[in-house]
């Protein structure tokens, strides 16, 4: 089983709009809810990929039921834990007119030390009884921000595989417990970590510099851009399959899910690679969050043009083991 981890999840509301008039009133073609944050978005593709799955969350208040209700009716396993505080929520303006989205978030939810502390020792029991388990997205908080830390070093301890896909001050704590496996944002992963990340050579110098730390495998994402990526210490540049994009809200977690899902299936890596850039690629040719269609990844599949950088290794499956 597959377990994933957020702890700031998030209750979408889009408005559909033929076009938008700034500073007038303007009336939504359509609207709907759905159920947000990183983690969320991984087991809703990892569904699609009919994998097994958990899905393990903070939820609170009104829009807490709202989203119970919202992952039931995707038929997305879940569990989690209950909050004092409301679980945060966005709007997600659609401009159909000129293929635009806007996001506007609101207030992230306040964690009590009980709650944190609740979410931890559940927590624990959970990656005993998984086999891979996934950190992604941002801490709300303080009190939350040593939830993954603590995630990685029982996965260790229980010789399971951790991914993780998180930013912001919490990713160099994360990076320090050696996670089997990290996803970034190149942007991302440089603000957070304050790397230059400018060009290749400080990109694979980047990568190098993380396995030395203990993380097994890298992956650097940079929407259309090349993806970089480190299997151990041997490395990689993959080719980007080209689409139209419309919204890439999600694209990252679809990515992390078919690492995942990858690492699942003892999928060669460069196999792992190729089809988390199909997948990723085809979220961003979608309104649709985290539901690309495996079988159409397959066919784009061939277009990821992978090559190696530095020193070469003959194609044979590698997978992370603690």
């Amino acid at each position: 089983m597959i377990l994933t981890v957020t702890i700031n999840p998030l209750l979408e509301r889009r408005l559909i709009f033929k076009e938008i008039e700034l500073g007038k009133n303007n009336r939504a073609a359509n609207e709907f809810f759905s159920a947000g944050g990183k983690g969320i978005n991984v087991s809703r593709q990892l569904n699609c990929l009919k994998a097994e799955c958990l899905a393990f969350t903070f939820l609170g208040g009104n829009n807490g039921k709202i989203l119970r209700n919202l992952l039931g009716a995707e038929g997305i396993n879940f569990t989690a834990v209950q909050t004092k505080s409301e679980t945060r929520v966005a709007s997600l303006i659609v401009e159909e007119g000129k293929e635009r989205l806007t996001t506007f978030f609101g207030l992230n939810s306040e964690i009590t030390p009980s709650e944190a502390g609740e979410f931890k020792v559940k927590l624990r029991k959970m990656i005993e009884n998984c086999e891979i388990v996934v950190f992604s997205g941002s801490s709300p908080s303080e009190l939350t921000d040593d939830i993954f830390p603590y995630g990685i070093e029982v996965a260790n301890e229980f010789d399971k595989i951790s991914i993780l896909d998180t930013y912001g001050r919490n990713l160099e704590e994360c990076t320090k417990k050696a996670p089997t496996v990290i996803h970034n944002n190149i942007q991302e992963a440089g603000a957070s970590m304050n790397a230059s990340l400018n060009d290749e050579k400080e990109i694979l110098e980047y990568l190098q510099r993380l396995y030395e730390k203990g993380v097994k495998q890298v992956f650097l994402t940079d929407g259309a851009k090349p993806v970089y990526a480190s299997n151990f210490d041997f490395l990689y540049k993959a080719e980007t399959p080209q689409v139209k994009e419309l919204d890439s809200t999600g694209s990252g977690d679809a990515f992390t899910a078919a690492v995942a899902y990858g690492l699942h299936n003892a999928m060669t890596f460069e196999e792992t690679l190729s089809f988390a850039q199909s997948l990723g690629a085809l979220n961003a040719a979608s309104w649709e969050i985290c539901k690309a269609d495996p079988e159409k990844a397959a066919e784009i599949q061939k277009e990821v043009k992978i090559s190696t950088l530095g020193k070469k290794i003959n194609t044979l499956n590698i997978k992370p083991v603690r």
